[in-house]
């Protein structure tokens, strides 16, 4: 019997901001892995570091943004690599961007576009970033989010108000 591996190694975090008549999505158009696409902030969680430590840091050198309020999106993106063979998990957070907030991206990306919840799922390309988009959606713009799942700052990491 062989057994698939289940490897989290990575977040990933959709950034939210105000506009006007209801909410954007930022999305990135990344350079390397997959280049071209559109995608949310996503990157690997470092030594000594927690999954939401990694997350506002990754917005923080991705975007330059420093987010207002931070959640766990009590969801997971999951995907199959076939050249791991195994099953990646990354969890995933919501942030909010305060509405003039300025993007300045990283090497990473080659552009970002404030988007509709609607427009971004149809930009994204994997069906589990389409799942992700709705579930936050639901959750954080057509509901009041859960309070439990605010994270409150006990390290210096990252940012926040």
């Amino acid at each position: 019997m062989h057994e698939i591996p289940i490897r989290s190694f990575a977040v990933s975090v959709v950034v939210l901001r105000s506009a006007g008549s209801g909410w954007e999505v930022l999305l990135l158009r990344r350079t390397g892995t997959l280049a071209g696409t559109w995608c949310q902030v996503a990157g690997a969680i470092e030594a000594n570091e927690t999954a939401w430590q990694a997350g506002l840091r990754e917005v923080e050198e991705e975007t330059g943004l420093r987010l207002d309020r931070f959640y766990s999106a009590d969801i997971c993106e999951q995907f199959y690599e076939a050249d791991r063979d195994a099953i990646s998990l990354l969890p995933v957070f919501v942030g909010y961007a305060t509405a003039n907030a300025t993007v300045r991206l990283n090497a990473e990306h080659s552009d970002f576009r404030w988007m509709s919840f609607d427009e971004a799922i149809r930009m994204v390309p994997f069906a589990g970033q389409r799942k992700v988009l709705k579930h936050i959606r639901d959750e954080f713009i057509d509901n009041e989010p859960n309070p439990w799942l605010l994270i409150q700052e006990t390290s210096p990491v990252g940012a926040g108000s």
